[in-house]
């Protein structure tokens, strides 16, 4: 097998310059950044990365902080994020572990500050155990992709507009009794984006005059969540709202299986509308507010690599819009 010093011998190089060439870090004349290619290429030369990070200083790998990847939110975002790596020839560590875990507490304690990255993206991370702040003072580069990013750089969409949008739909329609379905009562299960929304589709309320009004069924952000706490919202006919607005898209799309199985009809005596835009909210009809987490994941990258180039690049801040997809299951109250 050929090694770095075969390649610089073949080119008449040092062994540096070979791995300068090679790796495209550092000054290389084209004329000789040509030479040392030939070369790799008639020795069928394949760098190892443990060499080229001896090299180099590098790893060419970013550790990925997030929530379990089973729903689709993060099954998406980490889709973006690994296209985009590949295509800059880095590897993906993924960390996919649940908040508040004892294995979670270990990662930030004794994993992360022995592993060796050339940047961190860490994904809807809550403020309550200051991982953000623990990972900043890693003194890596890092981005956030979420509400909270003290500290770093971050992609997010604007959680209180989207609560704040969803709402002002169903007011503008003329409902007047509006429930939000998710979150919870309780702050120390209520994460960092969700408290957000809430905020904006009180916020909307208020505006409208119909504070008093608000009501907040605690749900976790999915399906199944949704339609538990919408079994019990929409059991009393007379206490029933004419409208819900879901935290996410799976909490909405479960409010509206709740409904339909109660002989609920869906908009005509009750109107839904989600947040997010999933995969599904097409085939359910669903009005949503659309954000796309596979291109937040390409953003996060795109910001941690200036970040990687110039370790004093400035910190950035990437909010993407939230625009309202009007379906089939919002309409004028009866």
């Amino acid at each position: 097998m050929s090694t770095i010093a075969d390649v610089a011998a073949r080119a008449g190089v040092s062994k540096a310059t070979a791995s300068r060439a090679l790796t495209g870090r550092g000054y290389v004349s084209e004329e000789t950044r040509q030479r040392v290619s030939d070369a790799a290429d008639e020795l069928a030369y394949v760098a190892h990365s443990s060499a080229t990070s001896l090299a180099t200083g590098r790893t060419q790998t970013v550790g990925v902080i997030m929530p379990p990847v089973d729903r689709w939110f993060f099954a998406e975002l980490l889709d973006g994020i690994q296209e985009s790596l590949f295509a800059l020839d880095y590897e993906l560590a993924l960390y996919g572990i649940r908040e508040g875990s004892e294995t979670r507490e270990r990662l930030f304690d004794t994993v992360l500050p022995g592993r060796r990255f050339d940047g961190i993206i860490a994904v809807g991370i809550q403020p309550s155990a200051q991982e953000l702040e623990r990972l900043y003072r890693s003194e890596r580069p890092l981005v956030s992709v979420g509400p909270y990013s003290e500290g770093s750089s971050a992609v997010s969409i604007d959680d209180v507009a989207a609560g704040r949008i969803a709402t002002e739909h169903l007011i503008d329609l003329g409902h007047t009794d509006i429930a939000f379905v998710g979150g919870s009562h309780d702050p120390a299960q209520l994460s960092f984006g969700d408290a957000r929304r809430i905020e904006g589709y009180r916020e909307a309320l208020s505006a409208a005059g119909l504070a008093d009004s608000a009501r907040i069924a605690d749900s976790p952000p999915t399906m199944p969540g949704g339609y538990a706490a919408a079994v019990e919202l929409l059991g009393d006919r007379r206490a029933r709202p004419t409208a819900v607005v879901g935290v996410c898209d799976e909490a909405a799309i479960g409010a509206m299986i709740a409904a339909r199985r109660l002989g609920i009809a869906v908009p005509t005596e009750l109107s839904i509308v989600g947040i997010d835009d999933h995969q599904h909210a097409e085939m359910f009809a669903l009005t949503t507010i659309k954000q796309s987490p596979r291109e937040q994941g390409h953003e996060a990258v795109r910001l941690l690599q200036r970040q990687m180039e110039n370790s004093g690049s400035p910190l950035e801040r990437c909010v993407t819009a939230s625009a309202l997809v009007v379906r089939n299951s919002t309409a004028a109250p009866r």
